[in-house]
């Protein structure tokens, strides 16, 4: 990936409108974008990734004869940045979300648009090449939600993990601390209602300030809410308001 003073992109969307849209948004708000190739499906798009070489795409994530993670999944030989483009969908936005992906809700906000390229070409400019890619095509290969990886930003960069070796979430300001078996902490670049959001079963917040990974559960003590004794030795405090939840997580 050679960067030069703009970033080469290519822009793969199946309708015409949003393409037409997004190019005209490109021209006028973020000049340093050089658009040159576009692509209507994922085949089109896997063909044309390996003949241009682009340093971004921005990637429909459902478009016909496949989706975002064929199009990963056919140029896993290339280095590129990747801007998601999507309709609101649960699924696809919690897949993106565990890989720290940039992504664009359609229709796509202009303030929002300008933020994610920001974002690409700091991580060009600094030459932190971060192959998300890479965990997002092998999390949609993984049908068990607690083997697939997990991308923690941190302060010094990225941390990858999976979901199964992660024992406790801790609220810490604006942080997240994340305590994993190995008996080591992530201070994490995102508040806890991020992982409360992102982290499925058998992840359950227990506190405010508390998300614990229930099979590492030991033991509930009764209580107003009560409190979790974990496997790893520590004690987490369970309130009253999240009581509910946690019991029906062991019915």
């Amino acid at each position: 990936m050679i960067l030069t003073g703009r970033i080469t992109s290519v822009i793969v969307e199946d309708e015409t409108a949003a393409m037409a849209a997004l190019q005209n948004y490109l021209r006028k708000y973020c000049p340093q974008v050089e658009v040159i190739g576009t692509a209507h499906n994922s085949r089109e798009a896997i063909d044309l990734l390996h003949e241009l070489h682009p340093q971004l795409v921005f990637l429909d994530v459902e478009m016909p004869y496949g989706n975002a993670f064929d199009v990963l999944e056919g140029c896993q030989d290339l280095e590129f940045e990747t801007i998601f483009v999507t309709a609101f969908s649960a699924y696809s936005l919690k897949a993106l979300n565990q890989s720290a992906a940039y992504y664009l809700l359609k229709p796509v906000s202009i303030e929002e648009l300008i933020l994610a390229v920001n974002k690409v070409q700091q991580q060009l400019q600094q030459k932190h090449w971060f192959n998300r890619n890479r965990i997002i095509m092998e999390n949609s290969r993984e049908s068990n939600p607690v083997m697939q990886q997990v991308i923690l930003p941190t302060l010094e960069g990225f941390d990858v993990v999976k979901m199964h070796e992660i024992v406790r979430l801790k609220g810490n300001g604006n942080f997240t601390d994340v305590y994993l078996m190995d008996g080591s902490k992530k201070m994490v670049c995102r508040f806890l209602k991020h992982f409360s959001e992102i982290l499925p079963h058998p992840f359950v917040r227990v506190h405010k300030s508390h998300i614990v990974n229930t099979h590492y559960v030991q033991s509930y003590h009764k209580g107003a809410g009560g409190s979790l004794n974990l496997k790893d030795g520590t004690t987490v405090e369970v309130s009253a308001a999240y009581k509910e939840s946690l019991l029906k997580a062991f019915q």
